[in-house]
């Protein structure tokens, strides 16, 4: 597979691809199509028609992270009240609130094949319909053990959806707007509706709405298909036309790679540049998880009521206020990724949740119970998911999604998703446990110290990719370790210029 040619001989053949728009045959010589150019009115049009197209699939996309945030958000303040009402123990609640995490890496693991297979778009709606599923289950429930079962299913299609969500949204999505359009999820993920059932069919009639992912199109071999959905994603003919031909460059070395060696065992035996994607898209997502977050919202019940907090109703307002201060900095970063970058976003975000956490840790141990010391823990606790949703929430997210070439590209996010689900199924499944060991401020305190090591690892080994095609990301990890750090130089010194 590889770039079509228009013909043999006819005075073209030495022209590239994004030029041969440009011209027309008039007596056997090439007259440049001046006329045909948009007016400045076309192309304005053209502009916000394709900013709000890509914006309304980027939207439907983003639907099945609904399910994540509408389970998460139920579950940390209905969990004060299914202990009682079904008599479970403390162990089989961190089961109940853990098990969705362990459950969505078998979706994960199975998502990055299926969207190669049957496409991004096909593989989402399969994921509607497995989570429907388990959250119809868990709606009846009438005991521990179907719940359970309700829980399973819900995990495993959560795993499918928040796995591939992100990928077509990168994969559709111009290089001007991707930072902060597959931040979208992010923000869905925070959206609680009243019925768990509502996104996944709005994700039925969405998937006659959006088009497939140009990339998978072009591993298809639908070069036609995927410049038709490339025109209605990009704003000028010519980047589409160059785009493509970088998408069809990278599908022809992939294919002709797949051929040699199967993906997955090239990933058990990586490259130097396949590795360093792999530290890069794997590490980030497992610091997002290890640093306690899902701890710290799945929970935050039991952390304000170890500040003092004892009526229920002021523990759901303080819960609810998590989710508030989620929401609104997640606003945030989508307006900010694309303009700043992604890694000064994460020097913020990581700084800032270690001084939250450790502030927490003092806070727990020598405030008291006091209205003082419980206001000093609510807005410890809102500013640490605060500034995770300003940077290391969503970008972990856009990171694995774009630094992985094509060929790589589904199972390496499948792979970063699993690291991320593992290390939030054994933090959520072991907090009480450990909390009841090392008491809350010990267990933060251990949170503190993994932030603090974040940061070192957004230094050392996440790159700046603000800017960049997804094939120019590409060769950036290819040139090899000197140039890979000289792009983390300059795109620091890059940033500290623009502030002056």
């Amino acid at each position: 597979m590889g770039l079509q040619d228009n013909g043999e001989g006819d005075g073209l053949s030495n022209i590239s691809l994004v030029d041969r728009n440009k011209y027309h045959r008039m007596d056997g010589k090439l007259i440049q199509n001046d006329g045909d150019r948009p007016s400045a009115h076309l192309r304005c049009a053209r502009k916000t028609n394709t900013k709000r197209f890509v914006i309304t699939c980027a939207i439907f996309a983003s639907l099945n992270t609904i399910l994540v945030g509408y389970d998460i958000g139920v579950m940390s303040g209905a969990i004060l009240f299914i202990q009682e009402d079904l008599q479970i123990t403390e162990v089989q609640v961190e089961v109940l609130v853990g098990c969705l995490s362990i459950m969505s890496l078998f979706g994960s693991l199975g998502g990055g094949k299926a969207s190669d297979a049957i496409g991004r778009k096909w593989t989402m709606g399969f994921a509607a319909v497995v989570f429907q599923t388990g959250a119809c289950i868990m709606a009846v429930a009438p005991s521990f053990f179907v719940l359970m079962i309700g829980r399973i299913l819900a995990g495993i299609g959560i795993g499918f959806g928040v796995l591939i969500a992100p990928v077509y949204i990168a994969e559709i999505s111009p290089t001007s707007a991707r930072g902060s359009l597959t931040s979208y999820p992010e923000i869905f993920l925070e959206v609680m509706l009243a019925v768990g059932i509502f996104p996944s069919v709005f994700i039925g009639f969405a998937l006659f709405i959006i088009p497939e992912s140009p990339r998978w199109l072009v591993m298809q071999n639908r070069i036609e298909d995927a410049r038709a959905v490339m025109i209605k994603t990009n704003e000028s003919e010519t980047e589409v036309e160059e785009r493509l031909a970088e998408i069809q460059k990278a599908a022809v070395t992939a294919n002709l790679e797949i051929e040699e060696k199967a993906v997955w065992r090239e990933m058990l035996n990586p490259n130097p540049s396949l590795r360093r994607m792999l530290i890069s898209g794997m590490g980030i997502q497992l610091f997002q998880q290890i640093t306690g977050i899902d701890a710290t919202v799945c929970y935050g019940p039991t952390i304000f009521r170890e500040a003092g907090i004892k009526n229920k109703t002021s523990l759901l307002a303080a819960t609810v206020a998590i989710g508030f201060s989620k929401t609104i900095f997640i606003l945030i970063t989508i307006s900010l990724i694309d303009r700043v970058g992604r890694k000064p976003l994460l020097y913020i975000s990581t700084i800032g949740m270690t001084t939250c956490l450790f502030g927490l840790v003092i806070s727990l141990c020598f405030s008291g119970h006091g209205t003082f010391g419980i206001s000093i823990a609510i807005l410890l606790v809102c500013s640490n998911v605060a500034f995770f949703s300003v940077g290391i929430g969503p970008i972990c997210w856009v990171l694995t999604s774009e630094i992985f070439p094509l060929k790589y590209r589904a199972q390496a996010a499948a792979l970063g998703a699993v690291a991320n689900k593992v290390s939030s199924g054994f933090i959520s499944m072991s907090f009480l446990s450990v909390a009841r060991a090392i008491t809350v401020a010990g267990t933060f305190f251990i949170f503190s110290v993994i932030s603090a090591l974040s940061v070192a690892f957004v230094h050392i080994c996440v790159p700046e990719t603000k800017g960049k095609s997804l094939e120019q990301i590409e060769v950036m990890f290819q040139k090899g370790h000197e140039f890979y750090i000289r792009e983390l130089e300059l795109a620091d010194t890059e940033h500290l210029v623009q502030k002056e």
